[in-house]
C-alpha cells in the first residue's frame, strides 16, 4: 500500500476514526488497533513475508526478556549474539546472498574457472532493512543496559511495525518510540493539522518533484550511451532531486501520519542540499540511519578517540557499510567510498563540526562564502549520486567519461521547463522554511488566512494534476 495511493487515502481515515473515536479511551485497544492496522498495511505488499516480520519481532522480544533474566554475563551474551546472528542471517540471505554468490563466481572466473552459482529466486521483503535495524538497536540497548526489556508484547510489536515507518523508516530507537507507545495519548487538533501539513508537503515532494524528475532521469540514464554531456549532467541533476524528493517526501508523510496518532517520530532530513560541506550533508541526510551507524558501529569501533588514523579507518568503515546497507551492488559501495573520500579533509583537519547551525540563520540570503560552499557541496553530491543510480560500476564510469566530454558545453536537447519551474519553486520554499522542522511548518503564517489556504490549495491541485500513476518510493528496494 503506497502512501500516494487511493488505498492509503481510504485506509488512513478509517484507522484515524477508529483510533480517536472508538477505542480512544483504552490505551491497550489503541495499541492493538495500531498493530493490526500495521500488519494489514504490510500484508498489502505481500502477505507471504508477514511471517518474517512476525518472526523477527518475536525473536527480539524473546531474546530481550532472556537477556534481562540472565544471571550471568555469558548467558546474556548468548542470547544477544543469537538475536544478532539470526537477524543479520535473514538480512544476509534475502538481501545479499545472490550478490556474494555472483561476485564469487566472477572472481573465480578471473582464474580461468567457470562456476555456475546457485542463486535464490526470491523477492526482497519490503522494509526488511528498516525493521531489522529497529530490532537490532533494541537488543543492543538492552545488552548495554541502556533500557530494560519490554514485557508487553503488543507494545513492543507496535514499536517494530508501526505502519508509517515500517517500510522505509525513519529507523526508530526503543528509547524514543516505546515510551510514547506506553503512555495515554490525547487528541490535539493543532498537532493533527501540523501532521496534515507535513503530509501535504511530502506528497508534493514525491508526486510533483520526484516523480516528474524520475521521468527524465530514467530517460537519460537508460540511454546514456546516446546522450550529450549536457544531457547527462541534467540526468544526474534530475536524479539528485528525484531521490531527495522521493525519500524526504516519504519521511515527511511518515512523520505527519504518526503525528495524526499523537506520536512523534525521529526527524530524517534537515535540508541537506543547503549543506556547506559533506560532513554537514551527512548530518542532514537520512539522519536516523547516520546516527544509527554512529551509535552502534562508529563509536564501538573507537569513534574519534584514537587519533587521526582511527578516525579515518572508522569513517571509511561507516561509509562502506552504509553503501552496502543500501543494496547488494558494487555501485552502492563505490558511492559510500566516494562520500568517505569527500569527507576526509574535514576529518583529517578536524573541521567536520564547523557547520552545525543551518546556513544563513535569521537571514534571507547566504554570504558569498556560504553560497560557494553550498554549490561545491551540492555538485560533489550530484557526482556521487551517479554511482548510486548507475546499473554497474562500468556504466557509472562510462556515464562520467561522456558527461565530462566536450559535449558538456553543448545545449541540452532535454529541457522540461515545467519541471525546472517546480524545482526552483520547491527549493525556494525549502530555503525560506529551512529553520523549521520541515519547510511548511510555519511557512506563510504571517499571511492572511485565505492566502495561506489558497497556497495549500495550489499544492493540492499540483499534486492531483501530476498524480497520473502511482509510483513506488525509491527506498522500498532497500
Amino acid at each position: 500500500m503506497l502512501f500516494n495511493s487511493v488505498n492509503f487515502a481510504i485506509f488512513l481515515p478509517i484507522v484515524f476514526i477508529l483510533y480517536w473515536f472508538v477505542v480512544n479511551k483504552n490505551l491497550k485497544l489503541q495499541n492493538l488497533l495500531l498493530l493490526v492496522s500495521s500488519y494489514f498495511f504490510y500484508a498489502c505488499w505481500d502477505w507471504r513475508f508477514m511471517f518474517l516480520l512476525i518472526f523477527s519481532t518475536v525473536l527480539d522480544y524473546f531474546t530481550g526478556l532472556k537477556m534481562a533474566e540472565s544471571e550471568t554475563k555469558n548467558g546474556k551474551k548468548f542470547w544477544f549474539w543469537l538475536s544478532i546472528t539470526i537477524n543479520l542471517g535473514f538480512l544476509g540471505v534475502f538481501k545479499y546472498y545472490n550478490f556474494f554468490a555472483e561476485s564469487f563466481a566472477e572472481l573465480i572466473a578471473n582464474f580461468g574457472l567457470q562456476v555456475s552459482p546457485w542463486t535464490l529466486q526470491v523477492i526482497l521483503p519490503v522494509g526488511i532493512s528498516f525493521y531489522t535495524f529497529h530490532g537490532l538497536s533494541y537488543v543492543i540497548d538492552i545488552y548495554k543496559n541502556r533500557i530494560p526489556a519490554e514485557k508487553n508484547f503488543v507494545e513492543y510489536s507496535v514499536f517494530v511495525s508501526f505502519f508509517p515507518l515500517l517500510v522505509a523508516g525513519p529507523i526508530e530507537r526503543a528509547t524514543h518510540l516505546l515510551p510514547q507507545i506506553k503512555v495515554k495519548r490525547t487528541f490535539n487538533y493543532d498537532r493533527a493539522i501540523d501532521g496534515l501539513r507535513q503530509i501535504l508537503w511530502g506528497l508534493f515532494k514525491k508526486i510533483v518533484i520526484a516523480d516528474q524528475c524520475a521521468i527524465y532521469a530514467n530517460q537519460i540514464f537508460n540511454d546514456a550511451g546516446h546522450q550529450s554531456g549536457s544531457n547527462l549532467f541534467l540526468g544526474a541533476l534530475f536524479f539528485t532531486f528525484q531521490i531527495y524528493g522521493d525519500f524526504s517526501g516519504y519521511s515527511d508523510i511518515a512523520l505527519g501520519t504518526a503525528r495524526l496518532f499523537g506520536i512523534e517520530l525521529l526527524r530524517n532530513f534537515a535540508f541537506p542540499y543547503f549543506s556547506r560541506d559533506i560532513a554537514e550533508f551527512w548530518r542532514r541526510w537520512h539522519i536516523s540511519l547516520s546516527t544509527w551507524f554512529r551509535d552502534y558501529l562508529y563509536i564501538p569501533l573507537g569513534g574519534s578517540k584514537g587519533g587521526t588514523w582511527m578516525k579515518v579507518r572508522n569513517t571509511f568503515i561507516i561509509f562502506l557499510v552504509s553503501g552496502f546497507w543500501h543494496g547488494a551492488n558494487w555501485t552502492f559501495i563505490a558511492w559510500g567510498f566516494l562520500n568517505a573520500l569527500f569527507i576526509m579533509p574535514s576529518i583529517i583537519f578536524n573541521t567536520n563540526r564547523n557547520n552545525i547551525e543551518i546556513v544563513a540563520k535569521g537571514s534571507y540570503l547566504p554570504s558569498l562564502k556560504d553560497f560557494l560552499s553550498i554549490l561545491i557541496t551540492f555538485l560533489l553530491t550530484v557526482f556521487a549520486w551517479i554511482f548510486f543510480r548507475a546499473a554497474s560500476i562500468g556504466s557509472a564510469f562510462a556515464y562520467i567519461r561522456e558527461m565530462f566530454s566536450t559535449s558538456l558545453f553543448t545545449k541540452p536537447t532535454i529541457l522540461p521547463y515545467i519541471v525546472f519551474f517546480f524545482i526552483v519553486f520547491f527549493m525556494t520554499i525549502e530555503w525560506l522554511g529551512r529553520e523549521q522542522e520541515y519547510a511548511l511548518k510555519k511557512f506563510g503564517f504571517h499571511w492572511p488566512k485565505f492566502i495561506r489556504q489558497g497556497f495549500y490549495m495550489m499544492l493540492i491541485i499540483a499534486i492531483f494534476l501530476f498524480s497520473t500513476k502511482e509510483q513506488q518510493f525509491i527506498y522500498f528496494q532497500f
